[in-house]
């Protein structure tokens, strides 16, 4: 049953405020397309006063701002939100499935993760304090050198919608642990649970403006935080496109960055596999997370000596996925994060279509369900190298074929994309 969206504000300085233009956002459940509630929406003017927050409780004392802490005592407030995070389990993992369609056992298990994150950057966090002043071995021995490592200063965190609480946690435990303080702004589609993580640090006592969350569109959030000249790194996970901007943004003040962006991975399939476990993992690979992965194989390469008894048992899988609403017992596909992305998907998929491809499975919208950003999972045959569906990520449960007849012909095949790739493969080593 679906609980109620907690009413919240920004976070900033361990504090709840509204937003200073008192803009929101509604927030759309995709499996009904109904709204269920709402989030602020900040602006430059909110980041401003959650960079200088974060500033504060960066510089503030020395001997007792954050950075100045012991890696002990950041240690113990992060396994105290990791404690809050397990206990409030069931109630997070609803929201994130209500928020961004994701079936509710994978949101379980992803917050089970957020928690264990937590507790790993803690050990790390406590086994600095071993590390400071480490001497280093010189040849001369009129010099003395020693290696101290320091937090970078305040961190912009800037994550998607597709693992909203987890992937902001794995920017989050690693920048609290290192001492730095942190802006985390989550994607505007999906930030209920990131709105709840704040609840925790504020209930575990987290000082004031060592994590400040702020919500709100790209432009209006995003773009002002990431250019902030008092921001002292970014560290982004989103599309190219926006990575590309936040780099450039970056580059302007010679600020760091790292980035987690788009991807168009492959999986190769040879003739001596087992097969009924390769195309478990294939469709796996490709239709988790509603197929909302950079990571997803969702280009398939396979042997064209079991092609066609392969695709058959891909096929199969397909029948079997359970779509439905996330919360439904059962459910392995939701609905896609939100309508504009329904529309991008429905738009690759006629695309691929016009240009000669072959919709073999899948490719609209299930016909027991008539409200929702529902997709079936989709297998897309007689492709080539040029068509975009080979070369773009799509970004939901889109599978796409094409056969090989050597080895060196499928490594040349996963490397034919625009996209970065990560080849994976089944069969012979």
């Amino acid at each position: 049953m679906a609980i109620p969206v907690p009413n919240r504000q920004l976070f900033i300085d361990g504090e709840w405020r509204e937003p200073v233009l008192k803009k929101r956002i509604p927030i759309i459940n995709p499996s009904t397309e109904e709204i269920i509630g709402d989030i602020p929406a900040a602006t430059a003017e909110d980041v401003e006063l959650a960079v200088e927050a974060a500033r504060k409780a960066f510089t503030r004392n020395k001997g007792r701002d954050w950075a100045f802490t012991s890696g002990a005592f950041r240690a113990k407030h992060l396994r105290a939100i990791a404690a809050k995070i397990t206990e409030r389990k069931p109630e997070l993992a609803k929201l994130e499935a209500l928020d961004c369609g994701k079936p509710l056992d994978e949101a379980a298990w992803d917050i089970d993760d957020v928690a264990g994150c937590f507790e790993y950057y803690a050990d790390l966090a406590e086994g600095l304090d071993a590390k400071q002043n480490v001497p280093v071995s010189l040849p001369m021995e009129t010099f003395n050198s020693y290696v101290l490592k320091e937090p970078i200063g305040v961190v912009a965190l800037i994550t998607p919608w597709n693992y909203p609480l987890l992937m902001a946690t794995w920017k989050v435990a690693p920048a609290l642990a290192a001492g730095c303080t942190a802006i985390l702004k989550p994607s505007e589609l999906a930030s209920v649970t990131c709105l709840e993580l704040a609840e925790v640090c504020r209930e575990v006592g987290l000082p004031p403006g060592v994590l400040n969350i702020l919500t709100g569109l790209g432009p209006e959030a995003g773009a002002p935080l990431a250019s902030h000249p008092h921001v002292d790194k970014i560290a982004f996970t989103g599309s190219t496109a926006t990575g590309s901007r936040v780099m450039a943004s970056a580059a302007q003040m010679v600020k760091p960055v790292s980035m987690e962006l788009g991807g168009k991975s492959p999986i190769i399939v040879f003739e001596d596999v087992d097969l009924d476990k390769a195309a478990e993992w294939t469709v796996f690979g490709c239709f988790w997370t509603n197929g909302q992965i950079c990571s997803a194989t969702s280009r398939l390469l396979v042997h064209e000596s079991i092609a066609t008894d392969f695709v058959d048992r891909l096929v199969k899988w397909c029948k079997n996925i359970k779509i439905s609403d996330p919360l439904e017992e059962g459910c392995r596909l939701g609905p896609v994060v939100s309508g504009g992305q329904y529309e991008k998907i429905l738009k690759f998929i006629s695309t691929a279509e016009s240009e000669g491809a072959t919709i073999l499975f899948g490719g609209a919208r299930p016909k027991h369900l008539k409200k929702g950003f529902f997709i079936e999972p989709t297998i897309i045959t007689d492709v080539n190298t040029s068509m975009q569906i080979w070369r773009e990520e799509v970004f939901g449960p889109v599978l796409c074929v094409k056969t090989f007849s050597t080895e060196d012909e499928a490594i040349e095949l996963a490397n034919d994309t625009q996209c970065c790739c990560d080849i994976k493969r089944s069969g012979k080593v």
